[in-house]
C-alpha cells in the first residue's frame, strides 16, 4: 500500500480522543492492529514516519496500555485488544474525574464564606444559544442526586432528538422528575421521546400550566430563560445558585408537580374493544386532537368520541384535562398524590 493510500484510509475521527489518545498515535495503533508483528522499519515505510518518531509514539502507546513490547530483536510491538485497552483507559479517566470532583469540593471549602455567598455571584446571565445548551448539559452532568425539569417550547436543541445525556445519567442512578407542558407534547415525536425517557427511569407528568422552561440540579443550581419573548427564549438564560430565589423555583416546581397528570411509559397497544383510560386521558391531556388520539391508539375516531363522552359524563368533567385529574383522584390510574 502506498503512503497516500494509508493516509486516505486513516481519515476517521479521533475516536479515542475522549480517553487521551492523540490522533496520530491512534492511527498508528489502528495500523498495528492489522500488522501486529511489523518491525519499526516496515511501519516507517508504510506510514511515512521516521523510526525515531515511531519509537516516541510507541512509548506513549505503551504507557497508555495500548501496546506491549515483544522480546527479542528486531524491536516489535503487539497491540492490546481494543476492548480491554479502552476499558482500562476509561476506568483511569473516571478515576481522574472523581479525584477532580473531590478537589473541587476541597477548593470550595477553602473559599471564604462571605465570598461564596456574595449577592453578585448568586445569579449569572448566559448569552447565546450554544452557551445555553452547554450550560444545560453541564447542569445535567454535574447533578448527583436529583434533576427537576419544566419542559416547554421553544427549544435550543432539536426537540425531535432524544436527550442522551439524561438517559445516560438516569442509567447511573440520577433521579429525574419532569413536567411537560401540553404544548411540548403536541410537537410531532415529542410524546414518544418523553415515554422513552420514562421507560429509562424518568418520572414525568403533564400540565397545561408550565409557563417557562426550568432545570434545577440537586436543589443547588437552576437554569431558566432570561426572556419571556418566544423569539429570544432559547438565546439567553439565567443561572441561579443557592438562595431564596432558588428556593422559590423549587417550590414552584413542587406545586406544579402535585397538580400535573402522570405520563405512562408503556407503548399504546390496544383495540376497539379495549380502550384503556390511562392512555386515553394521557393523550387528551397532551393536547392531541381526537383524530391523532385514534391514530396513536389504533382505534376508530368513532370509538374515541364515544369513550371520551362516556368518561366525561361519568366524571362530571367540563374539560378533558379536568377529566384526567378527576380520574387520577378517583384512583382510576396514576399516583395517589395527584
Amino acid at each position: 500500500m502506498h503512503l497516500t493510500e494509508w493516509r486516505i484510509m486513516n481519515t476517521d475521527d479521533n475516536a479515542l480522543a475522549a480517553v487521551g489518545v492523540d490522533a496520530e498515535d491512534e492511527r498508528l495503533y489502528r495500523d498495528l492492529l492489522h500488522r501486529p508483528r511489523a518491525t519499526l522499519p516496515e511501519l516507517a515505510a508504510h506510514t511515512g514516519r521516521t523510526t525515531v518518531a515511531l519509537r516516541r509514539a510507541f512509548s506513549r502507546l505503551e504507557a497508555q496500555g495500548l501496546v506491549s513490547r515483544m522480546a527479542g530483536r528486531p524491536v516489535r510491538f503487539l497491540p492490546t485488544r481494543p476492548d480491554v485497552a479502552v476499558a482500562a483507559l476509561i476506568s483511569r479517566r473516571e478515576e481522574g474525574l472523581a479525584q477532580a470532583r473531590l478537589a473541587a469540593l476541597a477548593l470550595l471549602a477553602e473559599t471564604p464564606r462571605a465570598e461564596n455567598q456574595a449577592p453578585e455571584e448568586l445569579v449569572e446571565v448566559v448569552q447565546g444559544q450554544a452557551a445555553v445548551v452547554q450550560r444545560f448539559t453541564q447542569l445535567q452532568q454535574t447533578a448527583t442526586e436529583e434533576l427537576l425539569v419544566l419542559d416547554r417550547p421553544p427549544y435550543a436543541q432539536d426537540p425531535a432528538q432524544q436527550n442522551d445525556t439524561e438517559i445516560e445519567r438516569l442509567a447511573h442512578g440520577l433521579q429525574v422528575r419532569g413536567i411537560y407542558d401540553v404544548s411540548a407534547l403536541a410537537i410531532p415525536g415529542k410524546l414518544r421521546l418523553a415515554q422513552e425517557a420514562v421507560a429509562a427511569g424518568e418520572q414525568a407528568r403533564i400540565s397545561p400550566d408550565v409557563s417557562m422552561k426550568l432545570a434545577i440540579a440537586d436543589r443547588r443550581t437552576a437554569i431558566l430563560p432570561l426572556n419571556t419573548d418566544a423569539a429570544a427564549h432559547a438565546d439567553s438564560a439565567v443561572i441561579v445558585h443557592s438562595s431564596t430565589l432558588l428556593d422559590a423555583l423549587v417550590a414552584l416546581f413542587e406545586v406544579l408537580w402535585r397538580s400535573a397528570l402522570p405520563l405512562p411509559a408503556r407503548p399504546f397497544e390496544t383495540s376497539s374493544a379495549d380502550l384503556p383510560d390511562q392512555e386515553l386521558f394521557t393523550l387528551l391531556a397532551a393536547g392531541l386532537k381526537d383524530e391523532a388520539v385514534a391514530r396513536q391508539l389504533g382505534v376508530s375516531l368513532r370509538t374515541v368520541h364515544r369513550r371520551v363522552s362516556e368518561l366525561m359524563d361519568r366524571l362530571g368533567a367540563r374539560t378533558r384535562f379536568q377529566a384526567g385529574l378527576l380520574a387520577a383522584r378517583h384512583g382510576w390510574w396514576g399516583p395517589d398524590d395527584v
